[in-house]
């Protein structure tokens, strides 16, 4: 599986191509497969790891029949593979007014049916593939792009269905993948974080590369930066250790009003992939897709933005300065000169030491675990909704829902490039960390 990065539009051979988008849906294809033979028992694909998603069963099926409604609804096919079973899957749940979490209103099908459907969409496609016209450079028109647009929709789902199974009863999941080697078990041998500076400059956001890319990153934005300075490192779990023993998850002062309510309502004093007492903190544990192992302080700490709010809040007393979390046009700032050699489109099955891998100034621009942003989501100047998919970004311009950047270790295709814009709402978990900055 060497094809998990973003296919190019353009080119000169409509055959070539045609043999890339085969040979990057066949990869994405086979990954997703390999990520849920995590699951050994019915339990595991049928209990809800959360009670605010769907059971993984959905989502095994979701990805597959993404590609036979979107090629429906595009009316560039008109053939079905089992419409009950399409309907059943076809939407995902964002707490929006429409969600259905009911399960009584769900006849899931056994394992072995959901992937004999899984086949039989993916038959589907390939016949598509080897006969659909191709021309050159690939337009949001044709219907390559609704193939491209499965194939990175399933780049998503790979990230947050292992976000999914990470949060699954360890009961409920066997060990497929070794996480990556690297690691500091001692908090002490941690290197600490600096700030670096940067200059003042505009910046232009807005799609520019000749990739599939979402609705919403097309258009333009430009913002007049000051300079600012920001954290050489993401924040490890290390760092972050400092705020959860000054009792930073019971001092309302360092929340926001939601954040505040999300801690009442979880009743927690760490982060959630942290496990054991705090009173014992040197013998903390990590929980990984499928066990628990000794804490490696040098990764970095994975939080909900509420969280990472937080810690920033804590670090503006103790620093006397104030700190924050980057923003979108900052961030995109650090990266325009960053190569994406990193942790990213699962180099490691896992996060990896915060100071491994850098990138210019920076480490982990890319990769590792995204970063949450201070910025909502919003649409770009010039913004207008594909109508293959009219809702994937409109029900979140909100201001419910905080951009993400750079990308984690999972991260494949779009989700691994300078122009994607992800968002998620501020108390949803992914594979997401802190960068902070101090303005001058």
């Amino acid at each position: 599986m060497n094809n998990l990065r973003s296919v190019l539009l353009t080119g000169e051979n409509p055959e070539k191509k045609r043999a890339e988008i085969l040979e990057s849906f066949n990869d994405g294809w086979a990954i997703y497969e390999r990520i849920y033979e995590q699951l050994p028992t019915d339990d595991s694909w049928y209990k809800k790891p959360i009670p605010i998603r769907h059971p993984l069963i959905f989502y095994y099926g979701h990805t597959a029949a993404f590609f036979v409604n979107k090629l429906n609804i595009s009316k560039f096919s008109d053939k079905r593979i089992d419409p009950k079973t399409e309907r059943m899957v076809a939407i995902g749940v964002d707490e929006m007014s429409w969600d259905d979490l009911n399960e009584a209103h769900y006849d899931w099908p056994t394992v072995a049916k959901m992937h004999e459907f899984r086949q039989l969409c993916k038959a589907l496609v390939l016949e598509f593939i080897s006969t659909m016209p191709i021309k050159l450079p690939i337009t949001q028109e044709d219907p390559a792009w609704i193939i491209l647009m499965g194939i990175e929709h399933q780049h998503i789902h790979l990230e947050t269905s292992s976000v999914l199974i990470r949060q699954q009863k360890l009961e409920l999941v066997k060990k497929v993948f070794e996480d990556c080697p690297n690691k500091r078990t001692e908090f002490q041998d941690v290197p600490k974080n600096k700030l670096i500076k940067v200059a003042a400059q505009i910046v232009h956001l807005g799609k520019k590369d000749a990739t599939y890319g979402w609705d919403n990153e097309y258009g333009t934005e430009s913002v007049a930066l000051k300079e600012f300075h920001a954290s050489e490192m993401k924040v490890s779990n290390a760092e972050y250790l400092e705020f959860v023993l000054a009792y930073g998850y019971s001092q309302e002062k360092y929340w926001t009003e939601e954040g505040w309510k999300w801690v009442q309502w979880v009743k927690t004093d760490k982060p959630t992939f942290w496990v054991g007492d705090l009173q014992d903190f040197p013998n903390m544990k990590l929980r990984t897709a499928a066990e628990e192992v000794e804490m490696p302080w040098d990764w970095p700490v994975e939080v909900n933005y509420l969280e990472a709010k937080a810690f920033c809040n804590y670090k503006s007393e103790t620093d006397g300065k104030k700190t924050r979390l980057i923003t979108e046009p900052e961030w995109q700032a650090i990266a325009k000169n960053a190569k994406p050699d990193t942790n990213i489109c699962l180099k490691y099955f896992s996060t990896c030491p915060v100071d491994q891998f850098k990138q210019g100034d920076f480490y982990d621009v890319y990769g590792n675990v995204w970063q949450w942003t201070e910025t909502f989501f919003h649409p770009l100047e010039g913004f207008k909704v594909h109508p293959a998919y009219h809702d994937f970004s409109t029900p979140c311009f909100d201001e419910k829902h905080n951009i993400m950047t750079g990308g984690s270790w999972v991260s494949c295709g779009n989700e691994a490039i300078q122009s994607a814009r992800y968002a998620f709402r501020r108390h949803f978990f992914q594979f997401c960390g802190i960068r902070y900055v101090q303005d001058e």
